[in-house]
């Protein structure tokens, strides 16, 4: 998959991208990532890539210019103007990161995890001209109800996300179905046999939650000890345990996505 950033600051990026599982993916080539300066695209020696708002107001507004013939670049082809959009390759995708855009969510990220690119367009300064999210982004998207310096920070919080939920991006494939936001079903054996869900009903439905509580090492830590289900090596009352607490976590913290 490949993740393309457009942005005034492509230094911002230098370190971040070189931890964890994004190095390791971009290393085994399940990812790769370009950094486009968006200054490139300027035609002035002040290497301007804003102006003032049209009907006044505070701030400064990205140009729609730079950021079209940057994109453009990188599909290596048009976009189109007003008479006729040139339409993108299948499964890509070119995402405006913005205060007000659509909160991005799991569900989000895993419609993502199944594209072959994904074009970021980081904003700054007071916002970006609104042609670009009419015309040129695919999508409009924000990381949560606050707003930030730039689209930088969010842009690589979406691409720690959805390269998470790539195949061979994690050592262990289970530990992204078995996390927050995971929709899942908690098997266990009856004794009967049949696997029942954890509140006690056969069936297949899916509920959206927060992760269970994880523990290891030492089991007692200053008097706080491991709950003795854990140790205990009864793999049914585990998961249940593990459902209990994960609808726990989620009732206390994100009472929302209970409905």
């Amino acid at each position: 998959m490949r993740f393309d950033l457009v942005t005034i600051f492509p230094e911002f990026f230098a370190g971040p991208l070189e931890h964890g599982i994004v190095r390791r993916a971009r290393e085994t080539g399940i990812i790769s990532i370009h950094v486009q300066d968006l200054r490139e695209f300027t035609k002035d020696r002040h290497r301007t890539v804003d102006d003032r708002p049209f009907g006044g107001g505070e701030g400064m507004v990205l140009k729609p210019e730079p950021l079209f013939e940057a994109v453009e670049k990188l599909l290596g082809h048009g976009i189109g103007d007003a008479r006729g959009k040139v339409p993108l390759e299948p499964r890509t995708a070119i995402v405006l990161m913005s205060a007000a855009g659509r909160k991005f969510g799991q569900n989000t990220a895993r419609r993502y995890a199944e594209l072959e690119r994904i074009i970021f367009l980081c904003g700054r300064y007071e916002g970006v001209d609104e042609r670009v999210a009419e015309h040129l982004a695919t999508e409009e998207v924000s990381i949560g109800d606050f707003v930030l310096s730039g689209g930088e920070l969010p842009a690589l919080l979406v691409i720690d996300a959805v390269t998470r939920l790539l195949p061979g991006a994690l050592g262990n494939e289970a530990s992204s179905q078995n996390e927050s936001f995971a929709a899942r079903l908690v098997e266990m054996p009856s004794a009967s046999g049949k696997v029942a869900t954890a509140s006690g009903k056969q069936g297949n439905s899916a509920g959206v939650r927060l992760d269970f509580p994880h523990y290891t090492r030492p089991a007692d830590f200053r008097g706080w000890t491991v709950p003795e289900v854990l140790i205990g090596g009864h793999h049914a009352q585990v998961a249940s345990w593990r459902e209990e607490q994960a609808l726990a976590k989620t009732r206390r913290n994100r009472p929302d996505l209970l409905g």
